[in-house]
C-alpha cells in the first residue's frame, strides 16, 4: 500500500514539475507530455532489461504484450491488465479498469479532461518496454470512464 501512494505521489510531482516548466500554450503543452513520455520510455527500458533477463525470449508480438500485461504491469502497479484486446494485425488494447494514476481523482468532467497528462508516462512506460524487446510502436491512451483506461498499442510494420 504505501509503494502505491508514494508511486502515485511522484507521478503527481513529475507531472506537476513538467506542466509547470511548459508554457501555457498548447504547443507548450503537448512538449511536456513529450517530456512525461520520455521519462516513461527509459524506465520502461529499464524494467523490461531487468524482467527478461532471466526469461526464454518471446515468439511473437502477442507473447510480448501478454508478458507486459501480466509480469510488467503487476511489478509496476501490483495487478495484471483486466482486458486485452487483439485483431491479429499488430494492434492491440490494453484495459485497466482501476487504473492506479487515476484512482485518487475525483470522476467528474472536468478531470476526464485532465486525464491524458496522467497517461503520458505510462504510454512511455509500455512503448520503452516493448522497444528494447525489438517491438516499434505507437502507444495511446484514452478514458472512458474514470478510473477506466485503455491502451493502444500499433506495432510499427517496416
Amino acid at each position: 500500500m504505501a509503494d502505491e501512494t508514494l508511486f502515485a505521489l511522484l507521478h503527481m510531482e513529475m507531472i506537476s514539475h513538467a506542466q509547470k516548466s511548459a508554457g501555457h500554450d498548447e504547443e507548450d503543452q503537448g512538449k511536456h507530455l513529450k517530456i512525461l513520455e520520455g521519462m516513461g520510455f527509459r524506465v520502461g527500458q529499464g524494467l523490461i532489461e531487468r524482467l527478461t533477463k532471466e526469461s526464454p525470449s518471446f515468439k511473437d508480438d502477442l507473447d510480448v504484450v501478454k508478458f507486459i500485461c501480466k509480469d510488467f504491469w503487476t511489478i509496476i502497479f501490483k495487478k495484471q491488465i483486466d482486458n486485452l484486446r487483439t485483431n491479429h494485425q499488430g494492434t492491440y488494447v490494453l484495459q485497466d479498469n482501476r487504473f492506479l494514476l487515476l484512482t485518487q481523482l475525483s470522476c467528474t468532467k472536468q478531470y476526464l479532461e485532465e486525464a491524458p497528462k496522467f497517461l503520458a508516462y505510462t504510454c512511455g512506460l509500455i512503448k520503452g518496454g516493448l522497444s528494447n524487446v525489438g517491438i516499434s510502436c505507437t502507444v495511446s491512451a484514452e478514458v472512458p470512464i474514470m478510473p477506466t483506461c485503455k491502451f493502444q498499442i500499433m506495432i510499427n510494420r517496416t
